[in-house]
């Protein structure tokens, strides 16, 4: 049995994209500590694992405050000793692989997105490059999401090419977003937090620009306010949205599932993306894609057969791709939504992403030193 940390700037991502994976270390038999801010006695769907809380900000860059959770993540490092550890999310990714090669413990860290860092120049921007160059020099293996993102680190020399590995996504569960018949009626949902660089904007904007020429048509968002982010749609602005009746906004949810049942088409006018859990969810359900021709969106979105490709940051562009798939027939759309799903089966099954983790967990766990211990606190 191994001790396998899995790390993440929240527990919320770690019980939503990384259930399947913990599920199937522990069935292996190793023992699993998940370590994230939130509460010491969190559970993950009563599986036998223990949570270690880590101070991490997603979006702080105040020096003393980073330092201090380097050294948290650190000190429970040292205390579990792990066999491996296998980090998501930016700062868990570099904080953790900084520790893990101090202490000499084996480190997996997932770039499953670049963030708002990566979407202009700066000085930030370069301090972040120098931080994962340096953190990610003796990974021996790093997995990205999406080619885009592996090719720009390989570029910029913050891997070789032999350390870089593409994943496809974090996959997803296909017994549990099973496909339903499409509904007849326009409805267009976009799920997502709600961030300027997510396109919320343009959605708004394009569901303003298509009322007058598709009256029976739905716009709705769904996704949690982020008001610690730098890029955080404000709440009165989405207040606002929803009394000229340009949106619906149905909130956050834990599950998607009855949201993207009632829509006819998933929208994601996104910047950039590692690869959205929530195309592949509704392509899972057998939804069409509307999303932006940018890294991570056009893994899913293939262009008049699983949906349709607009522009970045361009209201117009995303109207016209909404409008092309409310002209199509609805057996077409139907067609559209199957072929989805069929693309979510062929390269998307979480079985896949979870086989490649179970293989380099067993490679790399037989090769460490059989150091880990029952952590004595």
């Amino acid at each position: 049995m191994a001790r396998i940390l899995i790390a993440a700037n929240s527990i919320w991502n770690i019980r939503n994209f990384r259930s399947g994976l913990i599920r199937a270390l522990v069935d292996r038999g190793h023992d699993v500590v998940t370590v994230a801010p939130g509460p010491q006695g969190v559970e993950l769907d009563e599986m036998p694992i223990r949570h270690r809380p880590c101070s991490i900000d997603r979006s702080g860059t105040n020096l003393l405050r980073e330092i201090k959770s380097l050294r948290g993540l650190a000190r429970i490092v040292r205390e579990e000793r792990p066999h491996l550890f296998l980090s998501f999310t930016i700062k868990p990714n570099i904080y953790g692989s900084l520790v893990c090669r101090f202490l000499k413990v084996p480190a997996i860290p997932n770039v499953s997105g670049l963030g708002t860092t990566f979407l202009g120049g700066s000085a930030f921007r370069c301090a972040v490059l120098m931080l994962y160059r340096i953190a990610f020099a003796r990974a021996g293996t790093v997995f990205f999401q999406n080619p885009d993102d592996r090719d720009l680190f390989v570029s910029q020399k913050i891997v070789r090419p032999c350390q870089a590995v593409v994943l496809p996504g974090s996959g997803v569960d296909l017994s549990h977003f099973v496909p339903d018949v499409l509904p007849r009626d326009l409805s267009f949902l976009m799920i997502g937090r709600l961030l300027r660089d997510k396109g919320v904007y343009e959605f708004v904007e394009a569901a303003r620009k298509l009322k007058a020429r598709l009256p029976d048509a739905t716009f709705s968002i769904l996704g949690e306010i982020d008001p610690q982010n730098p890029t955080a749609i404000p709440e009165h602005q989405i207040e606002q949205w929803t009394a000229q009746g340009v949106i619906e906004y149905a909130g956050s949810a834990h599950d998607v599932r009855p949201f993207i049942r009632r829509s006819s088409a998933i929208v994601l006018p996104s910047y950039r993306e590692g690869l959205p859990r929530t195309l592949l969810e509704g392509a899972a359900m057998g939804r069409p894609l509307i999303g932006t021709d940018v890294p991570g969106c056009r893994q899913l979105v293939r262009d008049g057969s699983t949906g349709f490709l607009c522009r970045a940051a361009d209201a117009d562009s995303l109207a016209a791709a909404m409008e092309r798939f409310a002209a199509m027939p609805y057996v077409q759309r139907a067609r559209m939504g199957e072929r989805a799903r069929a693309m979510a089966e062929e390269e998307f099954d979480e079985g896949l992403v979870i086989g490649i983790y179970l293989d380099a967990a067993e490679r790399l766990t037989s090769e460490a030193p059989d150091h880990a211990r029952k952590p004595g606190r």
